[in-house]
């Protein structure tokens, strides 16, 4: 069943993505006057179609469903050549430079606007996230040095409000990627606000690839061990906790929350703790045997609260369009800078990744819900269109560069040239894709 969902997930979030890029490209053509001879959903041999419009345009599935494209009336090609010279002005090397710019750009810029539209909608939806607020920091971490206390709320990070963990840690990415001071302007527990500073020298080193919170020592704020649910036979049952009990020490030290308990119990198979739990306003003292799971860790069978403190976040229509597009543009920047990385050797090529491991990433967040899904659509979009305006030829971005040099120069690229980069970039490509499948195989096996 998870494989079906898997599979599902991925074709449809792939799928009407490649529509939509394509459908860029095709409305722009047909208002540029340029005609479109084929529109096809996949890459390869056609395996149905139909013809449709003044044109007789084709709509085609073809047989490997990885792509799409939209064949238009073309000189360079013998097959897509004009056969009448009536429609020699319909031809697309015919049309001016910008308007070639505009169709190419057109299937990328679909894969933006499909993206700040997602987003906008969440926003003005609503999306429940955990909170900027900290759970209790170890002393020695990077962000208690820098006077972080735990408990406080993180409300903005180097002048950006945050009001969400995933805010929260996309700033401080930022700060890790720009290799600048990650200043957090933070609301006290108790109220009153202050700042703390974490050094452009320490957040350097944070690893991008990892989790860069962990890496500072913060974690989302989790609430009190109250104990929630005791099950039948465990060891909680036998040492006599009961539902509603909470948790205030371990061997007579104090207990900040539920994952500090469940890491003490963890910690201890076979050993008797001694519990201090506040009971209808009084103080008991239990002694608990956590049973060893058999790999090592401590189980008693009860269930502690330890979720996050969860905010809605949510916009009105303006502000949730201007934070889609805020939020777009960010997504597309730092997916370049990291792209910078790995050319300069900064980051690691295992990020490359490729139909695995998106496959994979479709599945979890279907199964999670529709909210998490639709922000996985939405950052795939984002990546397709970037990816598509890289400078390689064969992309969209490699016949932008190809009409930007047509800009500059005068004159369009000389057909040689342009045949030799269209078989390197095919070369590249196929050594991309490699390398992303290989990744996908060693992060599956």
């Amino acid at each position: 069943m998870n494989l079906l969902t898997t599979v599902l997930a991925f074709v449809l979030a792939l799928g009407p993505l490649i529509v939509i890029h394509e459908l860029g490209h095709y409305l722009v053509a047909r208002l540029c006057g340029v005609k479109v001879l084929r529109f096809s959903v996949g890459m390869g041999r056609v395996v149905w179609s139909r013809r449709f419009g003044r044109d007789q345009t084709e709509w085609a599935v073809s047989a490997l469903p990885l792509g799409g494209y939209v064949k238009m009336l073309d000189s360079r090609d013998p097959e897509t050549a004009p056969k009448d010279e009536a429609e020699l002005h319909r031809e697309f090397t015919r049309q001016s430079v910008w308007r070639r710019i505009a169709i190419v750009a057109a299937g990328p810029m679909a894969n933006f606007l499909v993206a700040i539209g997602l987003m906008a909608a969440l926003y003005m939806h609503g999306v429940d996230e955990p909170s900027a607020r900290l759970r209790a920091l170890p002393q020695d971490s990077l962000a208690s040095q820098a006077g972080v206390r735990g408990g406080d709320t993180v409300t903005a990070v180097n002048g950006n409000p945050v009001r969400s963990w995933s805010e929260l840690r996309w700033q401080v990415m930022h700060a890790a990627v720009d290799k600048t001071d990650a200043r957090f302007e933070l609301r006290g527990v108790h109220g009153g606000t202050y700042s703390a500073t974490v050094p452009a020298s320490a957040v350097s080193r944070l690893d991008v690839e990892g989790d860069v919170m962990d890496a500072l020592g913060m974690d989302p704020w989790r609430p009190a061990p109250l104990v929630q649910d005791v099950l039948a036979g465990g060891a909680g049952q036998r040492a006599g906790l009961r539902k509603g009990d909470l948790v205030l020490r371990v061997d007579g030290r104090p207990v900040a929350d539920g994952i500090a308990f469940i890491e003490a119990v963890r910690g201890a198979p076979g050993k008797t703790l001694q519990l201090d739990v506040e009971r209808a306003g009084r103080t008991v003292t239990l002694p608990l045997t956590p049973e060893n799971d058999g790999k090592g860790s401590g189980v008693i069978r009860v269930m502690v609260a330890q979720a996050p403190e969860m905010v809605t976040v949510s916009s009105s229509l303006f502000e949730a369009i201007a934070r889609g597009a805020e939020r777009t543009w960010d997504t597309s920047i730092m997916t370049l800078k990291m792209i910078g990385k790995m050319l300069t050797g900064e980051a690691s090529w295992k990020n490359v990744t490729g139909p695995i491991t998106i496959a994979d990433y479709a599945g979890q967040t279907a199964r999670i819900g529709l909210v998490s899904y639709l922000q996985f659509i939405a950052f795939i979009s984002i990546s397709l269109g970037v990816m598509n305006l890289l400078p390689i030829p064969v992309l969209d971005g490699g016949h932008l560069l190809y009409y930007s040099l047509e800009v500059l120069t005068g004159r369009p690229l000389p057909a040689r040239v342009g045949e030799f980069a269209q078989r390197a970039g095919v070369g590249l490509l196929f050594m991309l894709m490699a390398l992303a499948v290989f990744n996908d195989l060693v992060r599956l096996f």
